[in-house]
């Protein structure tokens, strides 16, 4: 029988400051377990610590964790490097992904392919650059490749471009499911990955998702729209406020706080909003109109 922690992710009491400010903790708290085959949507105002949990879980080195642990196949994924926690069957889908000029998709792809085949541990037994031991031959990545670019609609000339290099916003978020698609991950923290999308490059964005979704593979979906949810439907929904979660429910709480804004509950939690309600209110449109193809 499969050991559970096989199955789950748990994050227990995590707090989390920037290296910057090591004393202003961001995360006051977070315990949050999330299993493979669900996807949990993390919603929450401005400044309420959304990336910054993204972040922490990857191991970005602009964050110290202060307390707590995350567990994850048996070990404390905060106590090993961001590669090994790729590795491990991690993947980040970035708000803003970075441009690397003069690298080609399909070489940082492949690359990134061969690095997760040699395992956390890294044993002699693998040699992801020979198919005989474990490596995957051109050819098939090739084939893979084509496959899952179809998927998102992409043309096969896409894979020559250099990475993230003069792309629209669209083309930045296809580029992160991309990736996610070639490295089949066990679990995927995608975050805002509807951030300056338009409505056509959103629903291409979410069809890719849908289309990996399975009982392997567990999903952190942080977004700042409910309207994402109308595409991809979460399991749970957290609203992360003040560094903390103060509500958890279904696809209905994503709902209430489109109708509602974050102001009710966060009363409800016991905050006190310093802002008035129609400032906290979840966005309805994108943050930049037709800033996508």
């Amino acid at each position: 029988m499969t050991d559970s922690n096989d199955r789950e992710l748990v994050i227990s009491d995590l707090r989390v400051a920037p290296a910057a400010h090591p004393d202003q903790e961001i995360l006051k708290g977070i315990d949050l377990t999330i299993r493979k085959g669900e996807t949990h949507a993390i919603m929450g105002p401005n400044g309420s610590g959304k990336t910054t949990l993204a972040y922490a879980l990857m191991g970005h080195p602009s964050y110290i964790v202060r307390s707590g642990e995350v567990r994850w196949k048996g070990r404390n994924l905060l106590t090993l490097t961001p590669d090994k926690r790729s590795r491990l069957g991690l993947f980040l889908a970035f708000q803003y992904p970075t441009a690397v000029p003069g690298l080609s998709v399909a070489s940082f792809i492949r690359s990134a392919l061969n690095a997760k085949l040699q395992g956390v541990d890294k044993t002699g037994d693998v040699d992801p650059t020979d198919p005989t031991r474990g490596g995957v031959s051109m050819l098939d990545f090739r084939r893979q490749m084509r496959e899952k670019m179809a998927l998102l609609k992409m043309e096969d000339s896409f894979a020559a471009r250099y990475v993230n290099d003069g792309f629209s916003g669209g083309e930045k978020k296809r580029l992160e499911m991309l990736q996610m698609a070639m490295l089949s991950p066990e679990f995927a923290i995608l975050d805002e990955t509807d951030s300056g999308l338009d409505i056509d490059a959103l629903r291409i964005v979410a069809e890719g998702v849908n289309a990996m979704l399975n009982p392997e593979m567990g999903v952190l979906l942080i977004t700042h729209y409910q309207r994402l949810l109308n595409y991809i439907t979460p399991d749970f929904v957290h609203v992360l406020a003040a560094g903390r979660i103060v509500k958890s429910g279904g696809k209905d709480l994503a709902l209430r706080l489109e109708d509602e804004g974050y102001g009710p509950i966060l009363r409800e939690a016991g905050f006190e909003a310093d802002v008035p309600d129609d400032a906290l209110a979840v966005p309805q449109e994108p943050e930049v109109a037709g800033a996508s193809r």
